[in-house]
């Protein structure tokens, strides 16, 4: 995979040929690599209502949309494509409103030279902000368009129309896009009220087109940044401390430097790495290097088996999460439960990987992070240069969803290709380090007790958790691994409670059941004993964990149905919709099953803002080996206006199996040193012979209602219903994350 117009390319360079342009492109100074400091621009007029999606923070159209004279259209987006689709729903928004194809689109993903600040490519939250602003930014082009046409072919407004990359009018006259440019043309900032398109006009929203990204990966072409082959390109290997505190004390650089093909060995502080010509030379050089390496370790890690104790102790502040109504209420029934999440891993199929290179004094990096401004303020930090000096540039990555190893491998290749100026770094992580170094997702410990009055009905609603901190994205270089193994010695960045309607470790803690007095504590925990930080959903998967099979318990104590039970507690009408499709669609019923099957049931609305999801379950519980088997998964969902149904589903499909090993299997494990998950042997993840016979998604649409970010929403409510057909099928409830073998059987006393 060659970089395109490598190795230097920036915004300015890359209008520079083109013919006349729509507007002039406006992108913050610092991405820009070599643009002089612009003069503050004068106050913009207050606006009366905000801006939607990324549009209120990035006003201007042009940093969206470019229409050349040739009429080909490009679109910019600030995220980035993880395997969600993005690259095909982006394309099939922005048509939508341009009244072209998506064939005809040109996108530009996460590239802090080109395209604009969104921040992170998480929390499902793509289509929902990128996706808005290209939409209305799109639309008020199309606007913008048809007046220009209007004062070229002296046509009222109302009379013409956008369509296939021309505004036509009455009697055949026509005028190209690329016509209608002008280098003169004004700078506009986005319009709070611009009209779009109605729902029943589409000819791209909501229809089906294959994937742009499935190709190559489907066919072994080149794409992922793991197949990244430019030229003169050398391939370096990191040598990692055994253990987090780890020192270097000791290494023999001579020998390794005159094995075939070494070309450097780079050396910082605690940082140790090699570079050879060819691949399988520099990891024969990174093993002889790691053999000889003398490392001093120190036990610091807390027994694995006491975590829960571990988090109660260590919390450092409480916060508020919600409070509503008392703080208690009489009933005639009060019911408590304790649930627990173990640490969990990314387990990325493809290890993390980076490439480098270092031209006139510019760091460019093709990196798989989620977030291309962030990574290259924590590069430039750790390298020491203003942030105009790095430029990162997103390429996919074989292997994602959360903050795993994808920015470390970029700072990793950005510090050696230092050594290296000139020549082009590839940095590829082992399965090992991968497993050992990546950031984990948080283990939890979470508290709910609820008081019921005569009729079933929930009066009042405690819930507490215990976690440390969701999120330790750059950030600082601290955040880096490089960083905090050079000499300099980035430390890592302090953990902060934070609370707010995105939700960190917090995430879905609030139920959307009507409780009319409820109250949600997160106690926060800021000592990190593993590097942890975003895993997907962040504490939704363990909180709607909770919630889910502790409504199933007041269910029962209830006597009602457990379908009803939840149907009653909810007064939005979209969630019970997704509840009565998800139940009708599975056929739910109180039939009695064969002993060891049970059926399970479980909703959440993610983020308590995005996306509605309900899934039930058929389960089947072997008592002599522990194995929970699933046979029959339907799921309904809403995510609002519906753009691609496709992704919808394969997005539903993927988090429902994601969850499905998440709590079938996964728990990282560490003694008080080192981490002793290397490898799938001591890390075991879902395999194809565990996949449901059949897994049914029902995309229940809303047109012309706001998107709603979809791709996290399935994997809380999975494991809940999960956890609800095995309380069903045997009768006992598991309270810990995850249900292994050896759990189950322990819990049914084999």
């Amino acid at each position: 995979m060659n970089a395109p117009d490598f190795p230097d390319l920036s915004r300015r360079g890359f209008l520079a040929g083109t013919g006349a342009l729509l507007v002039s492109f406006t992108v913050p100074a610092l991405a820009q690599q070599a643009a002089p400091a612009a003069p503050a621009p004068a106050p913009a007029p207050a606006k009366t209502s905000p801006l939607p999606g990324s549009l209120a923070d990035t006003p201007s159209l042009d940093a969206w949309i470019r229409v050349d004279a040739d009429g080909s259209i490009t679109v910019f987006t600030g995220k980035a494509e993880l395997g969600q689709g993005t690259k095909t729903s982006l394309r099939q928004i922005a048509a939508e409103e341009l009244e072209v194809e998506p064939a005809a689109i040109r996108l530009i993903t996460a590239d802090t030279a080109l395209t604009p600040n969104e921040g992170y490519t998480a929390g499902s939250q793509t289509i929902q902000n990128s996706g808005t602003a290209i939409r209305y930014a799109s639309a008020q082009v199309r606007q913008i368009l048809v007046a220009k046409a209007s004062d070229k072919l002296g046509v009222p407004v109302d009379q013409l129309k956008a369509q296939d990359g021309k505004i036509v009018g009455p009697n055949g006259a026509s005028v190209g896009y690329g016509e209608l440019v002008a280098a003169d043309f004004l700078h506009v900032d986005a319009a709070a009220d611009t009209r779009l398109k109605a729902p029943e006009t589409y000819h791209a929203s909501g229809k089906p087109f294959a994937r742009v990204d499935i190709p190559a990966k489907v066919t072994g072409g080149e794409a992922f940044v793991q197949d990244m082959r430019l030229p003169g390109m050398v391939h370096a290997r990191v040598v990692r401390p055994p253990s987090y505190s780890a020192k270097l004390t000791g290494f023999e650089e001579a020998a390794v430097k005159a094995m075939p093909g070494v070309v450097a060995v780079v050396h910082d502080g605690d940082f140790l790495a090699v570079v050879a010509k060819q691949e399988f030379q520099a990891v024969k050089a990174m093993r002889a290097m790691a053999a000889t390496a003398k490392w001093q370790e120190q036990a610091a890690l807390p027994d694995q088996d006491q975590i829960p104790p571990f988090l109660e102790k260590s919390v450092a502040e409480i916060g508020t999460v919600t409070s509503v109504g008392a703080d208690s209420a009489p009933g005639a029934k009060t019911l408590e439960a304790q649930f627990t999440r173990a640490y969990q891993m990314h387990g990325s199929i493809g290890p993390s990987s980076a490439v480098a290179m270092v031209d006139n004094g510019l760091t460019t990096v093709w990196t798989h992070t989620q977030g291309v401004y962030p990574d290259r303020k924590a590069i430039a930090e750790m390298l020491g240069v203003l942030p105009e000096k790095v430029r990162c540039i997103h390429t996919e990555g074989s292997g994602c969803y959360g903050h795993n190893g994808a920015d470390d491998a970029a700072a990793d290749a950005a510090l050696i290709a230092q050594a290296l100026p000139g020549t082009p770094v590839r940095v590829q992580w082992m399965r090992d380090q991968e497993h050992l170094w990546e950031p984990y997702g948080p283990a939890m410990l979470t508290k709910a007790s609820a008081t019921l009055d005569a009729n079933g009905n929930i009066v009042n609603w405690h819930y507490d958790l215990w976690s440390n901190n969701h999120g330790t994205r750059p950030g600082s270089a601290g955040s880096l691994i490089a960083g905090r193994l050079m000499a300099r010695h980035f430390p890592p960045d302090t953990a902060k409670l934070q609370i707010s309607p995105l939700g960190n470790g917090d995430r879905n803690a609030i139920p959307l059941y009507d409780v009319p007095n409820q109250r949600v504590n997160w106690h926060f925990v800021a000592d990190m004993p593993v590097r942890v930080s975003a895993l997907r959903g962040l504490g939704a998967y363990c909180n709607v964990f909770a919630i889910e099979s502790f409504m199933d318990e007041l269910a029962l104590a209830a006597n009602a149905d457990r379908v009803e039970y939840r149907l009653r507690h909810l007064k939005d009408p979209r969630a019970k919709k997704v509840i009565e499709v998800a139940a009708e669609k599975f056929g739910w019923s109180n039939d009695p099953m064969p002993e060891g099957r049970g059926r399970g049931f479980a909703f959440a609305k993610y983020k308590n803002h995005a996306a509605y999801l309900a899934i039930a379950l058929e389960a089947d519980v072997d008592r002599d080996s522990g194995a929970i088997v699933l046979s029959h998964v339907v799921c309904a969902v809403d995510c609002g206006e519906a753009v691609a149904p496709d992704s919808i589903v394969s997005q539903t499909e993927g988090g429902i199996l994601q969850s499905l090993s998440w709590t079938l299997y996964e728990a990282v494990h560490f003694n008080d040193t080192r981490i002793l998950s290397p490898d799938w042997s001591a890390y075991p993840i879902l395999r194809f012979s565990a996949v449901p016979d059949s897994v049914a998604v029902h995309v229940v649409d809303n047109p012309g209602s706001p998107y709603l970010g979809v791709a996290e929403a399935a994997q809380g409510p999975t494991a809940g219903a999960i956890a609800n057909a095995f309380r069903h099928a045997t009768g006992k409830r598991i309270h810990d994350l995850p249900y292994t073998r050896e759990r189950v059987k322990a819990v049914l006393g084999v």
